[in-house]
C-alpha cells in the first residue's frame, strides 16, 4: 500500500483515536461521575489507569497503520487529539451546567496522555519494524 500524499496519514489517525475514544474517554467519565464532591472515590485510580492505557493502545494504533514514516507523530496526535476533543466537550458541558472546570487537573492529565502517545508511538514502531502489519495492509499485498 503507497504511503498517503500529505504529512498525516488520516485513517491511521481515525483509527487510533476510535480506539481511544472506546477505550480510553468511557474509563475517564466513569471516574469523573463516581468521584464525591472531592474528585476522589476508590475508583478513581484504577479507571484513571485504565483510561490512561486506553490512550496507549489508541497511540499504538495509529502509529502502526499510519504509512508516513512518522509513528511517534501519529501516536501523539491520535492520543492529544482524542484527549483535546473529548475534553471539550466536558468543559462545555461543565461551564452549561454552571459547574467548576479544574483547568490544572485537565492539563496535568494532557501531560500524562502526551506521554503515554508517545509510548504508544514507540510501541507502534515496534511492531512495524518487528514486520507485523496490520489486517488491512496484508489484504493488499
Amino acid at each position: 500500500m503507497t504511503a498517503p500524499a500529505g504529512r498525516w496519514d488520516l485513517p491511521a489517525l481515525r483509527a487510533g483515536g476510535g480506539i481511544a475514544l472506546v477505550f480510553a474517554v468511557p474509563f475517564a467519565v466513569l471516574a469523573r461521575i463516581l468521584a464525591d464532591g472531592s474528585g476522589r472515590s476508590s475508583w478513581s485510580a484504577p479507571l484513571y489507569l485504565a483510561s490512561l492505557a486506553g490512550f496507549f493502545i489508541g497511540a499504538g494504533v495509529a502509529a502502526w497503520h499510519q504509512r508516513c514514516r512518522t509513528p511517534l507523530s501519529h501516536g501523539l496526535a491520535a492520543a492529544i487529539g482524542t484527549y483535546a476533543i473529548a475534553q471539550g466537550v466536558i468543559v462545555v458541558a461543565n461551564i452549561l451546567l454552571d459547574r467548576s472546570v479544574r483547568w490544572l487537573a485537565i492539563a496535568f492529565t494532557l501531560t500524562l496522555v502526551s506521554g503515554v502517545g508517545l509510548l504508544g508511538g514507540v510501541a507502534g514502531l515496534a511492531l512495524q519494524r518487528s514486520g507485523l502489519k496490520p489486517k488491512d495492509e496484508m489484504s493488499n499485498e
